[in-house]
C-alpha cells in the first residue's frame, strides 16, 4: 500500500486478514488467553511471528526474544512516511496511553515496538526522534533490506521501495496492521487504528490479562 493511498490500504487489509483469520479458526493454540467469556483472540493460531534480531533506535542489538513475557504492539513502517504511519501509530499510542491510565499495571506489561522498512533514511537518530514523538516506552528498529523482508514475511506482511523521484524523494509501498502479540510472541489480534484510540483501547482491554 503506498502510504497515500488509504482505499487500498483497507482493500489490502481485508484481503490479508481473511486468510489470517480463517487459519485462526482452524489451527489451535496453548497459550495463555483471556477468561472465556471473552472468545477466542482473532489471530489465536495463526503463524504469525518469528525470532529477529534488527539495530534498535540506540544502535544496540533488538532480539524478539527481549521481550518474552510482555505483551507486544507491533507495527512497520517508516518515519519518512507523510501520512498513513504517523496516523496509525499515534492512533495506537494514544489507544495505549488510555489503557495505562485505566490499568496501570497491565499498562506496564504491554511493550510497542516500530519496525522500518527504510534503512536507507531511518537511522538511530531519525527513529528515536520519530517514536519519542508517540510514547516515551515506544521502540523503533530497523536494519538491512534483506532481513527486513524476512522479517516482513514471518510477521504476515510486505513491504516495497517506491519509485525515486528527481529530488530524491521516495515512498514506501507497505502494509498497515498493527498487531497485538502476547507475552510468549503470540498473535492475538490486529489493532482497531482505523477506528481511533478508543477503539484500540478497548482491544487492549479484551486480551491483556
Amino acid at each position: 500500500m503506498n502510504c497515500n493511498a488509504m482505499a487500498h490500504r483497507k482493500a489490502l487489509s481485508l484481503a490479508l486478514s481473511a486468510p489470517l483469520l480463517l487459519l485462526a479458526a482452524l489451527t489451535g493454540c496453548d497459550s495463555a488467553g483471556p477468561p472465556a467469556d471473552a472468545g477466542e483472540p482473532p489471530l489465536e493460531g495463526a503463524a504469525i511471528g518469528a525470532p529477529f534480531e534488527l539495530t534498535g533506535e540506540t544502535g544496540d542489538t533488538v532480539r524478539w526474544s527481549d521481550f518474552d513475557g510482555q505483551y507486544r504492539i507491533l507495527y512497520f513502517g517508516y518515519a519518512y512516511c507523510p501520512d498513513i504511519c504517523p496516523t496509525d501509530v499515534q492512533r495506537a499510542m494514544a489507544g495505549l496511553k488510555r489503557f495505562e491510565e485505566k490499568n496501570p499495571e497491565l499498562g506496564a506489561q504491554v511493550q510497542p515496538l516500530f519496525i522500518s522498512v527504510d534503512p536507507e533514511r531511518d537511522t538511530p537518530e531519525v527513529l528515536r526522534e520519530f517514536t519519542d514523538s508517540f510514547h516515551p516506552r515506544l521502540i523503533g528498529m530497523t536494519g538491512e533490506t534483506e532481513a527486513l523482508k524476512q522479517v516482513a514475511s514471518d510477521f504476515g506482511t510486505t513491504f516495497s521501495k517506491g519509485e525515486v523521484q528527481p529530488g530524491g524523494g521516495y515512498l514506501v509501498d507497505h502494509l498497515g496492521y498493527t498487531y497485538l502479540f502476547g507475552p510468549a510472541g503470540e498473535p492475538l489480534a490486529i489493532l482497531p487504528t482505523d477506528l481511533g484510540p478508543e477503539a484500540v483501547a478497548e482491544e487492549l482491554d479484551k486480551w491483556v490479562r
